[in-house]
């Protein structure tokens, strides 16, 4: 003999039936500080072309092309970050001087 399936009114309810509260204050904007750099546009910390060069060094990562100064084939997203950043520096763009220094 099969077993007799449980109906659905007999299954207990959940104890959580709201969405937990979000983190933000109510009429506080999640993104704010990306708001507030699109407004401030000239306080950024890096120039436009800099944030071009990193995305161009990532995609190069990304497709296998990108080697380090040895040669390898980068593999790190953080390298391939720093390869862009440092591009950047030598060009002459805005950035932010390396750690440390």
């Amino acid at each position: 003999m099969a077993p007799a399936k449980a109906s659905a009114a007999t299954k207990t309810p959940s104890k959580r039936t709201k969405a937990p509260p979000s983190k933000a204050m109510p009429g506080e904007d999640r993104n704010a500080t990306k708001t507030a750099a699109k407004k401030n546009g000239g306080n950024a910390a890096y120039g436009a072309v800099a944030h071009e060069s990193v995305r161009q060094a990532t995609e190069e990562m990304n497709e296998g092309k990108l080697r380090s100064s040895s040669g390898q084939k980068v593999t790190n997203r953080k390298q391939a970050v720093a390869i862009g950043l440092s591009e950047a520096r030598r060009s002459g763009v805005k950035v932010p001087p390396k750690p440390g220094e």
